[in-house]
């Protein structure tokens, strides 16, 4: 009976000291990351690009513990070089552009490589003159295909988005039209439906018309085509023209301008975004 009661025991003690060790085990796999993204910042200027960084950067960080993902986030641009970006599957530009040659030099040789990137609204801007030049062909022509920018639509609305492909990863869950959020919306130079390296995922819905409340006239849309979201085939890319939140610049509160509207607080546009970052990043 007692040499039962000795082995019991140490199966006992067995299970205790090997079982934790297998769970762990077991957990760690399961918990290895599927992709690793980097997002580049700035955060300075204008209060709405700035507010979109800030949400942007809680969202990711949510979504990469929900989707079993690592975000990480730096406003350091001189980390634009070949062995940082060859820990990450992805990049992402929440608000603008690399400016130095061998970041842009960097960026361009990651991307020839089969880097994953997505941008947002300020991301693509050019204008010459301004602080930020289109002075960077192989972006802003050849990337992007947008060349620089012509304008857009004031105060920040809503839109509806038509997708424009029968089949992409992008919409998977997604209806043929979605709402997006509050946003000042972009009009470039160059035509992208005309560019064959360009595959165009999203463009303003003409229900969404007018677009934009002024005062100034020319900031109210009343028909067009605008591609919003797209695709260049030649890469792993998606650029969104969201990113600039709604903000109560008539009724400051000390340094600080109220959020009237938030990116993220969006179901379908969380949606896209997260699709189209698991496409780049080389995860279905």
């Amino acid at each position: 009976m007692l040499k039962i009661k000795n082995i019991l025991i140490t199966i006992w003690v067995l299970l205790l000291i090997y079982i934790p060790g297998l769970a762990t085990m077991a957990q760690s796999k399961i918990r290895k990351p599927a992709f690793r993204v980097i997002a580049f910042y700035t955060g300075k200027n204008d209060m709405a690009h700035i507010s979109y960084v800030q949400e942007a950067n809680e969202w990711f960080s949510r979504m990469a513990s929900r989707h079993n993902f690592v975000y990480e986030t730096t406003n350091d641009w001189a980390k634009m070089n070949d062995e940082y970006l060859s820990s990450y599957e992805a990049v992402i530009f929440l608000d603008t552009r690399p400016e130095k040659p061998e970041q842009r030099a960097a960026f361009q040789k990651y991307m020839e490589h089969g880097g994953g990137w997505l941008g947002f609204h300020f991301a693509a801007f050019a204008l010459t003159p301004s602080a930020f030049r289109q002075d960077w062909d192989w972006y802003h022509q050849q990337f992007l295909g947008s060349g620089e920018y012509l304008s857009n639509t004031w105060r920040p609305t809503r839109a509806y988005l038509h997708a424009e492909q029968a089949r992409h990863p992008v919409y998977r869950h997604l209806n043929k039209t979605i709402t997006a959020s509050p946003n000042e919306w972009y009009r470039w130079k160059n035509d992208l439906s005309k560019n064959p390296d360009i595959e165009i995922l999203y463009a303003i819905d003409p229900k969404s018309f007018p677009l934009g409340t002024g005062p100034k006239a020319h900031e109210i849309w009343h028909s067009g085509y605008y591609p919003v979201v797209w695709t260049n085939r030649n890469y792993k890319m998606v650029y969104f023209n969201m990113g600039h939140n709604d903000m109560d610049y008539e009724h400051k509160y000390g340094k600080d301008v109220k959020n009237l509207s938030y990116t993220y607080a969006n179901p379908e546009q969380e949606k896209l975004v997260l699709n189209a970052l698991k496409w780049v990043a080389g995860k279905r």
